[in-house]
């Protein structure tokens, strides 16, 4: 397998993009520490791990915590051996308009968007320049590209880490360590598909959730599907794999998106 006898780390690993991500590079053979901030979500996702014949341990983390995420890096280096693959993929969002956005409301989104991507790429690059080796996955968003209404304070998270993913590649350029950044598409999670999603708050006059989320995926993406979050775990996998890409945000839309 591609990912015999390495260790992964993947944060928001307990559901959503994080669980897809999770199970592909385990399936490619890795090791994982599942990281989550509801430590139930963490176990169940680590004992589908075990269930494929791989090791897994589940740590509850909050990324905003320095000293959280600190110890969630020694934890994984204590119990699994070694930190290969860091996937920082915890994330949060909100749907407000500028207008109705409280300062509150930005911090939280930003403070786990980009700062918690921050804290954890520090606390792992120590480990990885040790070996030499080793592959910094950040989740950042077509929304990191392109700015949607009601995702301004998403939107401005996502950029950051499609900056920070860039600059901190070229930082560490001769390390061995190489760093870039997933940007999902459109996903039937809760950010689309759900009581509070875009399908919900963009649906026209009539139409019922259902049908905006299918007039969505219709209109936006020209493959016509949304997209899974397996999807996200196959990218992972290819840039925990390829020794020569970097600094790169790489898009998995469907054709929604070109830059």
């Amino acid at each position: 397998m591609k990912l015999e006898g390495r260790v992964a780390l993947v944060t928001g690993g307990g559901r959503g993009l994080g669980q897809g991500i999770v199970m592909r590079l385990a399936e490619a053979g890795a090791d994982i520490a599942v990281v989550d901030v509801i430590e139930e979500n963490a176990l169940k996702v680590a004992e589908a791990v075990k269930a494929l014949g791989r090791r897994a341990i589940a740590l509850k983390t909050d990324v905003t915590k320095w000293d959280q995420v600190q110890a969630m890096v020694k934890q994984t280096i204590d119990q699994l051996g070694r930190l290969d693959i860091a996937v920082n993929n915890a994330g949060v969002i909100s749907i407000k308009s500028v207008e109705d956005l409280t300062e509150e409301d930005w911090d939280f989104v930003n403070d786990v968007n980009a700062k918690g991507v921050f804290l954890c790429c520090k606390a792992e690059i120590p480990f990885m320049k040790a070996q030499s080796w080793g592959r910094i996955i950040n989740t950042a968003s077509i929304a990191g590209k392109e700015g949607f209404p009601d995702l301004a304070h998403y939107s401005a998270s996502k950029f950051a880490v499609v900056g920070f993913t860039n600059a901190l590649a070229k930082e560490l350029k001769r390390t061995g360590i190489t760093v870039n950044a997933i940007c999902p598409g459109i996903i039937g999670t809760g950010m689309w598909y759900g009581p509070t999603g875009l399908a919900e708050k963009w649906k026209l006059p009539g139409e019922t959730m259902d049908e905006s989320w299918k007039r969505h995926q219709d209109v936006l993406i020209p493959q016509g599907v949304a997209q899974t979050p397996e999807d996200m775990g196959d990218l992972a996998v290819y840039f925990a794999t390829a020794d020569h890409v970097t600094g790169q945000a790489v898009n998995v839309d469907g054709g929604f998106t070109f830059h």
